[in-house]
């Protein structure tokens, strides 16, 4: 059926940004979802294909220009979810419309969902919000080397602080702040990082994760983040219609997102995001090269044709554009280190992630094998984790993990130990030249240390927090790395087994 929509130009029968659900798919249930009978005759009733609408919010939608398509963590979970009831659906990538009057098109029927989106009170009383998908926050942003004191979201009544108008955070924000000043555009010029590179606010305050993937592609490298306000976190979900069967559709699809598993795709899509800096960055140094070569060729030129008396000027010219080169090229390289930090790093815990410690792994059990020398290695997993995030939130269970991190980090005390993130609740510390009997000691402290937290768990028999640790130790029978991992893994079995919250190893 076609549909026109001619008050905003829209024609969803006749073009729409391109979807490719990823196959397979990145996301995954942790528990079984139910559906009931009416539930499914409800979502029966609801147009096919449903009308989606999103905005770039990274790294739960990038808009692809060239391919005019849309990707990313709300992407997986949308393709994921409606396979699971039937549904299809396209997206229309409606370029030409502002974020509120996407918002518009759901609030007046004439499109089905709007991904991702902040609850408020005004939206929820025209439309329905599914489950949060992902969390962040805000951050307080201003200019490098202005040294604004900020140490709380209290402090930025004392400046001009700026925000994007309609986002969820500007009533708070009003309340607090007496010289609150909106933009309709970010990074558009007259926007509102113009307004702060150009000195008419102090402050500008913005999503975290959106400022950090666009930062590359505006160049503002002369801006940096002050403050995290974490006291207002930003929940994403989806945002469905009014009608009985959108609340129906925004119930089913709220339990689906509570149930996913969605790690694989936020790695993925952290990775995309890398790939299309290193990409941005890989162009620019290009243009750096020719801009380079054409002011030399530019100056010999002028040099050949012209008399004595111009030299110094000329000198002075060359001068500045060589500073100019130089400048680029230090700002390209500091980039570049930070891409590889960042590639290398777990964004929550800022341990080592799994590749990085799958590439250490190997290298450390070649030099073992080479050398005779031992290398132990530690699996710990967080006992019944799953119900703190069920009991706390997800939020909570995101600080109890950086928490564990810590912990995992002041043990790795030399520069050839590693602690990293494996995945979930899941962490490993490889200790290189270390004995079982050593390797064991510090899986005791780590266990004690988890313990002494004292992170609340209403569901554990401790009432807080506890570990379980497998040690593995390479020996005449560890045919691989993969081996020595198995081993540590099994330890780890045994350690659960038996109880939690103790150590296992090998005899």
């Amino acid at each position: 059926m076609r549909r026109w929509l001619p008050a905003l130009g829209l024609c969803w029968a006749c073009a729409h940004a391109a979807t490719e659900c990823p196959q397979p798919a990145r996301v995954q249930l942790r528990q079984p979802v139910v559906v009931t009978a009416q539930e499914q005759a409800a979502l029966q009733q609801l147009p096919q294909p449903l009308r989606v609408v999103a905005v770039g919010t990274p790294p739960l939608a990038l808009y692809d220009q060239a391919h005019d398509r849309y990707s990313g963590l709300g992407i997986d979970a949308l393709c994921f979810i409606s396979a699971q009831l039937g549904l299809r659906f396209h997206i229309e990538s409606a370029q030409h419309l502002k974020v509120l009057e996407k918002i518009a098109l759901v609030q007046n029927g004439q499109a089905d969902i709007f991904l991702p989106l902040s609850p408020t009170p005004e939206r929820s009383q025209r439309g329905h919000f599914t489950a949060p998908l992902y969390q962040s926050h805000y951050v307080a942003i201003a200019r490098k080397g202005q040294m604004q004191e900020v140490a709380s979201t209290a402090d930025l009544a004392r400046y001009r602080v700026g925000v994007v108008a309609g986002v969820a955070l500007e009533p708070i924000l009003q309340q607090s702040i007496p010289q609150l000043l909106r933009f309709r555009e970010s990074f558009s010029a007259g926007g509102l990082f113009d307004a702060l590179r150009d000195g008419q606010i102090d402050i500008a305050v913005f999503s975290r994760d959106f400022y950090q993937e666009q930062r590359y592609h505006y160049e503002l490298f002369d801006l940096e983040i002050i403050h995290a306000l974490k006291e207002y976190p930003r929940s994403y979900g989806f945002y469905l219609g009014q009608s009985d069967a959108h609340r129906t559709l925004a119930q089913v699809m709220g339990r689906y997102v509570q149930a996913l598993d969605t790690s694989a795709s936020l790695q993925a899509h952290t990775q995309g995001e890398r790939q299309l800096i290193e990409r941005y960055l890989a162009q620019r140094q290009q243009r750096s090269a020719w801009q380079a070569a054409s002011i030399g060729a530019a100056l010999l030129a002028v040099v050949a044709l012209v008399a004595l008396h111009y030299y110094r000027r000329l000198t002075r010219q060359l001068a500045r554009s060589n500073q100019q080169i130089r400048t680029q090229q230090h700002a390209l390289q500091a980039a570049n280190a930070q891409l590889e930090r960042v590639s290398q790093t777990d964004a929550l815990t800022h341990l080592a992630n799994r590749r990085r410690y799958d590439q250490v792994l190997a290298q450390e059990y070649a030099r073992c094998q080479r050398s005779g020398s031992p290398l132990s290695l530690l699996m710990l997993d967080l006992d019944f984790f799953k119900a703190v995030n069920d009991h706390y939130g997800h939020a909570t269970g995101d600080d109890y993990l950086y928490a564990v991190a810590q912990v995992l980090q002041q043990h790795a005390t030399r520069a050839s130990d590693l602690a990293a993130r494996y995945g979930g609740e899941e962490f490993v510390l490889l200790l290189p030249d270390t004995p079982l009997a050593q390797a064991v000691q510090i899986a005791e402290a780590i266990r004690a240390a988890v313990a002494a937290l004292g992170l609340a768990h209403a569901q554990s028999l401790y009432g807080h927090v506890t570990a379980s640790i497998g040690v593995a130790t390479l020996g005449p029978q560890t045919s691989s790395a993969q081996a020595l991992q198995a081993q540590a893994d099994a330890q780890l079995y045994l350690a659960k087994t038996r109880g939690r919250n103790q150590v296992a190893h090998e005899q």
